[in-house]
């Protein structure tokens, strides 16, 4: 069992995950193109130990084309497991959304903008901060996570489109 510290700072983790893919270089087509399941493998830096490594799934769901996406998301290392739901909106360049990860029982929002398929994002949490740096290039995403004070202080995952 998990306590309620090691679960506030989980869900940083999670939060930042919320943001994996959602990279539009033309709003309507990206988040588009981004419906389907996502994979990948990673690492997490606790503040408090090594870097372990993390496995991800992603599944999108495009619920205003060009808009706005839903997505569920499962990640486990051999320590851990985070199961997150997140509802994303785009505006022009604006990113806002919320997020919450049931494990944990964690939830908060994201804010951030997307310019020239580029995401650099905040997530906040009643106990979690973390910028997040984002970048798809056709069937591939980087992930980047920095959470300084956090007990996730780092994640960064490749991920890949699986094929339908």
């Amino acid at each position: 069992m998990h306590s309620n510290s090691l679960a506030s700072r989980i869900g940083v983790g999670a939060a930042c995950l919320a943001l994996v893919g959602i990279t539009p270089v033309c709003a309507a087509a990206a988040l588009d193109d981004l419906a389907g399941t996502w994979s990948g493998n990673g690492l997490m830096k606790p503040s408090d130990g090594p870097r372990e490594k993390v496995r991800c799934k992603v599944a999108y769901d495009v619920t205003k084309p060009g808009r706005s996406l839903t997505l569920a998301l499962r990640c486990a290392s051999d320590a851990y497991k985070m199961v997150l739901s997140a509802n994303i909106e785009q505006d022009g360049t604006e990113l806002s959304g919320n997020w919450f990860e049931s494990e944990y029982r964690q939830g908060g929002k994201v804010y951030g903008t997307n310019k020239d398929g580029l995401i650099e994002a905040r997530i906040e949490g009643n106990t979690v901060a973390a910028l997040v740096t984002i970048q798809t290039k056709g069937n591939h995403q980087s992930f980047l996570m920095d959470a300084p004070g956090c007990w996730v202080s780092e994640v960064s995952i490749e991920l890949n489109k699986e094929a339908k």
